[in-house]
């Protein structure tokens, strides 16, 4: 039995089609029955909770020799980094009463730093719990910055046509489609090849600055000439804050964009054959932002 957090989720989803579909028995975990209806429809069993619930992680992990962990987003909690260690405690004490033998972490590019590194700092923490744990295999996944929060910008590009953010515009980085973390990590469970504690990182096709992101993005929904604004870290502050974070989010996710700009979130491998990806934002931005778009 593999289990599979955030199942109705970008990366949990797509885990859990890819192990059912290699006929792996698969529980998946979630707070919605309803969102993972689709998934118990084709021959997953369902455990519905809180991320934050001891007991029903413990019991989420009965039976499981595997597992794929995160912490999920708590968008207005009002402080994200004990947030983030409630989850992640409960979490390796579900794992370690359990005696679940194998775990894939989703982590982060940067978490190999303590601090200044905003929500990524948490992901630091837990990979350091989950290195703890005697008698199990740890994967933690390193991937680069996600596609899938260009969909947060689409309204921005709508209603004032730029691209913005807290983050330097010229700075070449990992982007990576959520789709190709999945595959990565369906795969490690599948093939079970890995031991002790890994590291693997995941880049994506190839770097890119903001500034050719925007253009790409801009492309895609019919505005070639979108340009890519970069906010003051007060500006970026006060915005997330008007679109409904809590302030702590604000500010963890405000000190995540300076430590991309000052370094501190970066890959330690470099890029390799081993952590480059399929899937190109062209083809992303085609297949999912231009539509998105359209219904905003």
């Amino acid at each position: 039995m593999i289990a599979v957090m955030g199942a109705s989720g970008n990366t949990g989803r797509r885990i859990s089609e890819r192990l059912l579909g290699g006929g792996e028995p698969v529980r998946v975990l979630g707070r919605s029955a309803e969102r993972l209806e689709g998934l118990v429809q084709k021959g997953a069993e369902a455990a519905v909770g809180e991320a934050t619930d001891r007991d029903y992680l413990s019991h989420a992990f009965e039976g499981a020799d595997a597992a794929y962990l995160l912490i999920p987003q708590e968008l207005r909690s009002p402080d994200y980094g004990a947030f983030q260690d409630r989850v992640g405690g409960a979490l390796t004490e579900a794992i370690r009463q359990r005696g679940v033998g194998r775990v894939v972490l989703l982590s982060s590019i940067g978490a190999d730093q303590p601090s200044g590194t905003g929500p990524i700092a948490g992901l630091h923490r837990q990979e350091e719990r989950l290195r703890g744990l005697e008698g199990a295999d740890v994967l933690a996944l390193r991937p680069g910055f996600f596609f899938e929060n260009y969909l947060d910008s689409l309204a921005l590009i709508k209603h004032q046509g730029i691209n913005g953010g807290a983050m330097a515009p010229d700075m070449p980085m990992g982007m990576i489609a959520t789709r190709d973390i999945a595959a990565a990590a369906a795969d490690a469970l599948l093939e079970r090849d890995f031991s002790g504690f890994e590291i693997r990182e995941l880049l994506g096709p190839r770097d890119l600055t903001l500034t050719e992101a925007t253009r790409i993005i801009g492309e895609a929904v019919g505005r070639p000439e979108l340009p890519y604004v970069q906010l003051s870290y007060d500006e970026f502050r006060a915005a997330l804050v008007q679109i409904g974070m809590s302030a702590s989010v604000a500010e963890t996710m405000t000190e995540m964009a300076q430590g991309f700009n000052e370094g501190r979130v970066r890959s330690l491998e470099g890029r390799t054959a081993a952590n480059t990806t399929p899937t190109t934002l062209e083809s992303f931005a085609a297949a999912v932002l231009a539509p998105a778009y359209e219904t905003i």
